[in-house]
């Protein structure tokens, strides 16, 4: 039997995408192996969100041909597709795939093991309408389903649209269909994941709006996550009917980037800081114990002390319960990079460590707000030390003395005890 292994870089997308990938190995005979094991093909789904993706690139290609010198080395996904002459400089690497013709890998591997040489494909995307469906499936509790690809927006800062194309996605029923088969295969719950999932339909007249409700009525599927969403584009009517869904869970994760609403029209937001603070208020006043996690660069030309200053003030005044830190990466192929004001590494890095405190701060208050409440946690197969894990409705990490018949139940628990570090509650 022929091994593969895998080595995905970046977001929750690319992991569904490695996912998808992996099934169709194994559907050919291929055992899955960890990359850092002697394996015949290796695989590396690429990020280009900032340049340490592309040196963990780099090192995972070298890592695999010194693990095995005969082995196929494929490299697919974002950074390929914007920089496959990088990748090709590489003699390590075999096979080059960007994101139109990654899922038809094994074909390549085919072409490659009938004695041609070397395969770089990457085709234009910026006219690719087609839409690519993957969910994940290794973990026996939940799956990442992408209902969407591609984005519109064209922030200053982000190399994505030209990595993914323009914005497209599934149907309705064809989602629901594979919201279908995953409720069958023993999942409980979906984290819908996409590049900006909030435009979910537009290019074939539905919305992020009727999925929701339509996805809702799926037996079987106890819980859904709405991974990530555009404040410009979660509805008051989308947030009430979370409020009150059967399935759908009280945890948001909303992008802001910057708080300040300079910074926000440099990087050519489609929002402000008040419209920003006024979802997260209205989130939190009818879903008072939903988790609301946003995501901040940091570092971003412009940024001077007093945006800073004013970026930490605005905040603390929202209802947050994490944030999630980006370091501002200079990207070749996007306006920011010539823009005037940079920031030094050193300072960027200083102002992370602040973020990190402050987002360290939100987790411990939302913690210690929920002492006492009563939860739904849907327990994981994971065990260290003794314990298992699961996480609540509204994202709250709990463990328990392991007990393997509670893997993908669900069971009402009051929480009482935090762990000494504040990371869990003790069941």
């Amino acid at each position: 039997m022929k091994t593969v292994a895998f080595h995905t870089l970046g977001c929750k997308l690319n992991f569904t995408e490695s996912s998808s990938l992996l099934r169709e190995f194994i559907a050919n005979g291929y055992e899955q192996v960890d990359f850092f094991s002697k394996a015949d093909v290796y695989v590396v789904n690429t990020c280009t969100v900032t340049a340490i993706a592309e040196k963990k690139c780099r090192n995972a290609i070298h890592r695999a041909r010194r693990q095995n010198p005969q082995a196929v080395i494929a490299v697919v996904g974002c950074y390929t597709q914007i920089h496959s002459d990088n990748i090709a400089q590489y003699e390590d690497v075999d096979i080059i795939l960007g994101n139109t013709n990654k899922h038809l890998l094994l074909s390549y591997i085919d072409k490659l093991s009938k004695g041609k040489a070397s395969i770089i494909d990457v085709a234009d995307i910026s006219k690719d309408r087609d839409f690519i469906a993957s969910y994940s499936f290794t973990d026996r509790t939940r799956s990442f389903l992408k209902i969407q690809d591609g984005c519109d927006y064209f922030c200053t800062y982000c190399e994505v649209p030209i990595a993914r194309g323009r914005s497209r996605s599934d149907s309705i029923t064809n989602t629901v269909t594979r919201a279908q088969e995953l409720a069958c295969e023993g999942k409980k719950e979906i984290v819908l994941t996409g590049v900006n999932i909030g435009e979910f339909g537009k290019n074939n007249g539905e919305d992020f709006f009727g999925l929701v409700q339509a996805l809702d009525q799926v037996q079987g599927i106890e819980r859904y996550r709405i991974s990530s969403i555009e404040p410009n584009l979660i509805t008051n009517q989308i947030i009430d009917y979370v409020a009150s869904s059967r399935a759908f869970l009280p945890h948001f994760h909303i992008p802001l980037q910057a708080g300040t609403n300079y910074l926000l029209k440099l990087m050519h937001r489609r929002y402000d800081t008040e419209l920003f603070a006024q979802k997260l208020n209205y989130i939190h006043s009818v879903m008072p114990h939903a988790f609301l996690a946003a995501d901040v660069i940091v570092g971003f030309p412009g940024e001077d002390n007093k945006q800073f200053k004013e970026e930490i003030e605005f905040l603390c005044d929202l209802p947050l319960s994490a944030l999630h830190i980006f370091t501002y990466s200079e990207r070749p192929n996007t306006p920011a990079i010539n823009f005037e004001g940079k920031v030094p590494m050193s300072r960027r890095k200083e102002r992370s460590l602040v973020l990190q405190e402050l987002s360290k701060k939100m987790k411990e208050e939302f913690y210690t707000a929920n002492i006492g409440s009563e939860r739904s946690i849907l327990w994981e197969a994971d065990y260290k030390d003794g314990q298992m894990f699961g996480f609540s409705e509204n994202y709250i990490r709990c463990a328990r003395p392991l007990d393997e018949r509670l893997v993908n139940q669900i069971t009402k628990e009051t929480l009482l005890h935090l762990d000494e570090g504040k990371e869990h509650f003790l069941i």
